[in-house]
């Protein structure tokens, strides 16, 4: 699982290319994106986007609370279905905070979650 800015050129070793904001990333056109999937269904709420503001010092609680709204989601387990068929995926973010995103979140918790299903 890589994580890595939109912005940022597509590559071969990027496997299954997801976007994973709500909103489309400004300047950045389809083609350059390069997607394989935009997964703004399971993308943090409007209003948990708007709580975190991309301030560092919210990030422990905006995560937190993003890890409550993916346990919430039904689309949530379809998404882990559509990653599960693909050996490298990467969660592509328009954030310029390389640390403290949704994809960061979002990456820990598939990653624990698609471990959790390969061990049942």
């Amino acid at each position: 699982m890589h994580v890595k800015r939109v912005y940022d050129p597509a590559c071969e070793a990027d496997g299954f290319r997801v976007l994973v904001d709500r909103l489309w990333p400004r300047g950045v056109s389809k083609e350059r994106a390069a997607l394989d999937a935009w997964a703004k269904s399971i993308a943090p709420s409007d209003d948990l986007r708007r709580f975190f503001g991309h301030v560092p010092e919210r990030y422990p609680e905006f995560a937190r609370r993003y890890r409550a709204e993916l346990a919430a989601n039904p689309a949530f387990p379809e998404f882990l279905d559509a990653l599960a068929g693909h050996p490298v995926v990467t969660l592509l973010f328009g954030a310029r905070d390389t640390e403290h995103n949704e994809a960061v979140v979002l990456s820990g918790v598939v990653t624990d979650q698609l471990h959790a299903r390969s061990r049942d």
